[in-house]
């Protein structure tokens, strides 16, 4: 049937009949939705269609396919192009969904969800975070390529392609990912920039005036302009240009019309962010001679014409798979590890190297555990990669022997690597630069992407910066690991500007993250195979800079299974009578409350302590569990160096918190835990007030 319809039409009547399909089928959801975005689909329209009709690699019938492109609509707010070129290239995303754009319960939702549409690789909408995705799935690709493909067998071969936006390009987000990519030399990035000079309130000459295209010279990138967005020929010669330049990301400037084809709304913010309203919708129609009705007009053609992708996506990966085939031949371990590592599976005894630690009377910072668990399993997860915002020497997270993740060409430039090993796209170790918020969004690219175990590194005050890619994260469920050094004012000396008080509580408060703070080496290690083996959302791990005790688990056997539970009774009140209070309190502070439970002993009062490294984890855990962990008719004092606020479920409110409800101050850590309280006679006199308080109630 497709062949009889598409014999009946042009090649220049298909073209412009598909295009004003996607324009149609965008304008006419948002209009039923009467809420969206209308103006990006219909000036963005023509060179959509270029790429996914003549160069995007795609199964629509497998959107999971490994091999395939990836495709990033960083500027979320223009969704329904998206919906509508899944729809119509025969992705499993139903027309009766479309026609609910923006209602509840639809796949076709405001911003597109990764994991709620098929074919939506990243959930997008904050502006810049999409263009840092796509530099992580490009790094990804060449991560992949370098470290499996072989002669005669190019197993990992595709591109990562994105449409952005002015305001992508004006968020600080996207300038720092860039300037990695340039330097990196991504040469499979090509974005293809809607220049259409409106932002959602003004024109772009109100704020933004720069010159683009030299400012992404200056970072490396190539850089090409297409005059007109309709001029299809034109917009695929720059495609193949960009795909030809194997050495350097490209961004294709595309000079567009927001709202094309709108009498009167056309390159006015009105089209952007509001649907044009019913009698300018009639008008359009008449403007670009498409029919007034019925509304979702599909012409057979255009459909026909679409749905071509479905039988070519099968018959690429038909391909590829006879490739994998090949490659399996001839290289059986790699391709089984590959195999592995695409299905985000674990190797067997991944964690049989993690050191046990024991007590040595120096103790341990958490970090420097942190490191050396990392090392030690590093060589068995061969897709474990990462690196830190410039701080691997206080964060300890370089992976020795791994090598460095640098474009090969660099090799030719200056030194061999730090780390050891060279620089080459198959090095482990990721140097991102100052660059917290791109470093974000490039680990949830690299997630996203599939087959890493990303992780990203920097002090637990910095976490601020990369709040939206970590909230991008939750909400994806993607696999990212944080490494948060310098967990509490005992920083010291660099004062309250470095000396974290309410992030703790800030990264608690992001449904679908886990946030584990250990108490010593060994918590530590536990805390990182909960953070390997958690694949339903990011998991942050919080560490001190300073050494801690390492607690001896002939004491404390309970350990392990208590740091998975999320909390844990660490010492429990001797004698036949119940305890007198409970001290509850998670990372250094634990030894403290240790320390307090036996000057407390001295006085005649029994104590329990409770170990709490991860709330998520003991708020999922059964009422009897949690119960018996702190019964509730015991007095429990938490003991934090953090924000209390957020201890008030488990303690009440009062004196039955201490924390830091404060900046910090710049003194040696010691001092300035003193000074602030975490002491044994300060908690000591806080346990027995609290006591007396109880008694009296």
């Amino acid at each position: 049937m497709s062949d009889t319809v598409l014999r009946d039409v042009s090649p220049v009547e298909l073209d412009r009949l598909s295009i004003n399909t996607i324009r149609f089928l965008s304008i006419d959801a948002v209009q039923q939705a009467n809420s969206g975005h209308p103006g990006l689909p219909m000036g963005a329209a023509p060179f959509a269609y270029v790429l996914w009709t003549r160069f995007l690699k795609h199964n629509p019938s497998n959107p999971a396919w490994f091999d395939r492109d990836r495709f990033v609509l960083s500027a979320g707010h223009g969704s329904m192009l998206l919906y509508s070129l899944l729809y119509l290239t025969g992705y499993d995303l139903p027309l009766g969904q479309i026609k609910q754009f923006r209602q509840w319960g639809s796949m076709a939702p405001g911003h597109p969800e990764r994991g709620l549409t098929p074919g939506v690789e990243v959930t997008t909408g904050p502006l810049g975070q999409g263009f840092g995705n796509g530099v992580g799935m490009a790094m990804a690709e060449a991560f992949f390529a370098a470290r499996y493909n072989r002669p005669g067998h190019k197993i990992i071969d595709h591109y990562t392609y994105g449409l952005v936006s002015d305001g992508d390009l004006m968020e600080g987000v996207a300038a720092e990912a860039a300037s990695l990519a340039g330097h990196l030399r991504l040469g499979k990035l090509i974005y293809l920039y809607d220049n259409n000079h409106v932002t959602l309130s003004a024109a772009t000459d109100l704020t933004f005036t720069e010159d683009v295209r030299k400012r992404f010279s200056a970072y490396g990138w190539h850089t090409q302009s297409v005059a007109d967005g309709n001029d299809l020929e034109a917009i695929e010669r720059a495609l193949r240009n960009a795909r030809r330049n194997k050495e350097r990301p490209s961004l294709i400037l595309v000079q567009t019309h927001l709202g094309y084809g709108s009498p009167h709304k056309q390159d006015s913010f009105e089209a952007h962010g509001s649907p044009l309203g019913e009698e300018e919708v009639r008008l359009t129609k008449q403007n670009l001679g498409w029919p007034l009705e019925p509304s979702f007009h599909i012409p057979d053609a255009a459909l026909a014409h679409f749905r071509e992708a479905v039988a070519r996506g099968r018959q690429v990966e038909v391909a590829w798979e006879g490739r994998f085939s090949a490659y399996s031949q001839a290289y059986p371990e790699l391709a089984r590890e590959l195999h592995r590592v695409m299905q985000a599976g674990l190797p067997a005894g991944w964690d049989a190297d993690i050191p046990e630690f024991v007590p040595d009377g120096k103790g341990l910072a958490t970090r420097a555990a942190s490191g050396k668990v990392m090392n030690a399993i590093a060589s068995r997860l061969p897709t474990f990669i990462g690196g830190s915002a410039d701080l691997d020497p206080s964060t300890f997270t370089a992976l020795a022997g791994r090598g460095d993740f640098e474009s090969p060409q660099e090799m030719l430039d200056g030194p061999q690597g730090s780390v050891g090993g060279g620089w080459t796209f198959s090095g482990a170790n990721l140097h991102f630069g100052i660059r917290e918020h791109g470093m974000g969004a490039i680990l949830n690219g690299l997630a996203a992407h599939g087959g890493t175990l990303p992780f990203g590194a920097t002090f637990l005050i910095f976490s601020d910066y990369m709040r939206p890619p970590i909230r991008l994260a939750a909400l994806m469920g993607l696999h990212v690991i944080y490494v948060f050094t310098h967990d509490s004012i005992a920083v010291g000396e660099d004062g309250p500007t470095h000396e974290p008080v309410e992030q703790l509580l800030g990264l608690r408060s992001i449904p679908n993250m886990l946030v584990i703070r250990p108490a010593d080496a060994t918590e530590t290690a536990t805390a990182w195979r909960i953070a390997i083996e958690h694949k339903e959302g990011p998991v942050a791990l919080v560490l001190s800079r300073q050494n801690l005790p390492i607690l001896d688990l002939q004491k404390y056997p309970q350990l392990p299974l208590g740091v998975r539970a999320g909390g844990y009774v660490q010492a429990h009140a001797t004698g036949d009578t119940p305890a007198d209070i409970t001290l509850i309190a998670t990372g250094s502070e634990v030894h403290l409350a240790l320390a307090a439970s036996e000057k407390l002993k001295t006085q005649g009062v029994k104590a329990r302590v409770v170990s709490l490294p991860c709330w998520n984890l003991f708020d999922a855990q059964p009422v009897e569990y949690r119960e018996a962990v702190l019964p509730p008719e015991i007095p429990m004092l938490a003991i934090e160096a953090g924000v209390s606020l957020g201890w008030r479920p488990y303690v009440g409110r009062g004196i039955e918190a201490i924390g830091v409800d404060r900046f910090g101050a710049s003194a040696p850590g010691s001092v300035v835990m003193n000074e602030y309280g975490f002491d044994v006679d300060h908690v000591t006199r806080q346990a027995l007030a609290l006591i007396k308080q109880e008694k009296k109630a």
